[in-house]
């Protein structure tokens, strides 16, 4: 009866075969829609995208947009809400709810410095402003800054600005510390940043918001909390012609394995741009966004040795089969 039901142990080889070849016909699966142009009410033009393959691969994994239309950026120090992306000034506006906001008042929580990876193209904005409350005057210099500072800063790098104009009118709540410090300084690593923290009760961030069309006027700019994190915008003649209209308005995308350029077209994806007619009859149909080459051909590859291992096999070889795990995490 057992030689009825496993004749050769091939089905079992058909089994361990189909375990082995089916992550890969998923992968092809997932990949096979249009790159997602918004997360939430949050437009992801190039160079970013939240879906494998999209946009830009020096920003791969950076955004990541959750099941109930959250987006987030992803840092060393942890995921920070996105609150809109401004692509004609390229920045990302982000919050962090661990830092002192005005419900907090004199009540400090513990929190936890903010960090960006420095291989990155991100940066963090000159227009953050940064405030310390409570800190040690034991290991902090916190003193009022000279009006000289304002001219050069550089000088004056050394102190915490205990007259700073931002402590002395919070935004939108300029009388939430009643018997607390504030100060203002600038960190300028991450590690300065650890080490205020580790004398000071807690901080907050303000960037200055541009308002109104013109930037001459003293009242161009008004504070906000949050963290202002600026990007470079990766442009290159194969991206500019992929989204050129006339030639298919077609989205920048990489191949996930090598990296390259991608352009992801409605038909296939392209090395070059959607019309290009000399290479419409090399597109791959039905594989959308950020297809991999390689594992196309892998499935090929493997669904030639599953035939011959189903008529090869014999019944005394043991079948074996392994289990893979593959995890992309980049922090």
């Amino acid at each position: 009866m057992d030689s009825l039901i496993f004749p050769n142990n091939k089905i079992s080889s058909f089994l361990c075969f189909c375990s082995l070849i089916i992550p890969y016909l998923s992968l092809i699966e997932a990949q096979a829609s249009l790159c997602r142009t918004t997360c939430g009410e949050i437009p992801i033009n190039y160079p970013f995208g939240i879906d494998d393959g999209c946009g830009s691969p020096y920003y791969r994994h950076m955004l990541v947009c959750s099941d109930l239309g959250k987006l987030q950026l992803r840092t060393p120090s942890g995921r920070y809400p996105v609150r809109s992306i401004s692509y004609s000034d390229p920045h990302i506006l982000v919050t962090d709810p661990l830092m002192w906001n005005c419900q907090d008042g004199d009540n400090f929580r513990p929190t936890r410095p903010f960090s960006l990876d420095t291989s990155t193209p991100f940066t963090l904005s000159s227009q953050n402003d940064y405030l310390f409350f409570n800190c040690s005057k034991d290991y902090v210099i916190v003193e009022p800054k000279p009006i000289f500072c304002e001219r050069f800063p550089d000088r004056c790098d050394s102190s915490c600005d205990s007259a700073s104009y931002l402590c002395r009118h919070l935004p939108e709540c300029a009388t939430a510390l009643s018997s607390s410090s504030c100060c203002s300084y600038y960190p300028k690593a991450t590690e300065s940043l650890r080490l205020m923290l580790r004398y000071c009760a807690s901080y907050t961030s303000v960037y200055w918001k541009s308002v109104g069309s013109t930037t001459d006027s003293p009242y161009s700019q008004v504070p906000e909390y949050g963290i202002r994190v600026d990007f470079d915008v990766p442009v290159t003649t194969h991206c500019l012609q992929c989204q050129d209209p006339s030639k298919g308005a077609g989205i920048c995308g990489f191949d996930t394995q090598t990296h390259n350029f991608l352009c992801l077209c409605k038909e296939g994806n392209v090395t070059s741009y959607c019309k290009d007619h000399d290479i419409s009859s090399h597109k791959r149909a039905g594989v959308i966004a950020g297809t991999v080459t390689g594992v196309s051909a892998a499935g090929v590859i493997g669904i030639g040795v599953g035939v011959w291992v189903l008529k090869k096999v014999r019944a005394k070889a043991p079948v074996t089969c392994g289990v893979q795990s593959n995890e992309n995490r980049v922090f």
